[in-house]
């Protein structure tokens, strides 16, 4: 199966670009945007000076328990580069986002609890809430939730919203509509998933 229709069978429609923008990203942005794939796996990520930027991480089912994320997340661990991600908050009738924040909980994952995300989706019209999750590199100074909060600006102006009117005929949302920095911590929704023993 192509790369692209792994992630479009994974990832809510809400979530995903389309084909011509992601391969358009590829070609365009190559310096900064990249694919690895195999057989089980698709990751898709941003790598600029400072941090990298998952943009998906797609598993298949049938290589579930073989720590294939795991290995995937190291790999990219390797850089020493503070690492963030878009996240679901947890929904009950999609076990899988439960499953998801386990996994980034144990991978050392914090949540970013000031930095409010409302992206609305040019397929479906959807406001979408996300929440930022990063891991910063042990030997660094522990990554700062405003540099968090840049790093996802630059990702969403300059990947996110790249020739958006060329790809769907219509322009995303500004970025001030769209990222929120608040400097009341909003509830760490990975709290119920660092108590658990390993």
């Amino acid at each position: 199966m192509h790369w692209y229709n792994k992630l479009k069978e994974y990832f809510p429609i809400e979530e995903m670009k389309s084909q011509e923008h992601m391969e358009t990203l590829l070609n365009d942005k190559g310096n900064v945007y990249y694919k690895e794939e195999g057989p089980k796996h698709v990751l898709m990520y941003v790598e600029t000076e400072d941090f990298v930027f998952v943009d998906y991480l797609f598993v298949s089912s049938a290589a579930r328990g073989e720590g294939l994320g795991k290995k995937l997340l190291d790999s990219l661990k390797t850089k020493k580069k503070p690492i963030l991600l878009e996240v679901e908050p947890v929904d009950e009738s999609e076990p899988d986002t439960k499953k998801r924040l386990k996994f980034y909980a144990r991978e050392k994952f914090t949540h970013a609890q000031k930095i409010g995300y409302n992206r609305r989706s040019l397929a479906t019209g959807e406001q979408t809430i996300l929440e930022i999750l990063y891991w910063a590199p042990p030997q660094s100074s522990q990554a700062d939730e405003q540099d968090v909060f840049n790093a996802m600006k630059t990702t969403y102006e300059e990947i996110h919203t790249y020739k958006d009117q060329d790809f769907y005929g219509d322009s995303y949302d500004s970025t001030d509509k769209v990222l929120h920095y608040q400097t009341k911590p909003k509830k760490n929704i990975l709290e119920p998933f660092t108590t658990v023993s390993v």
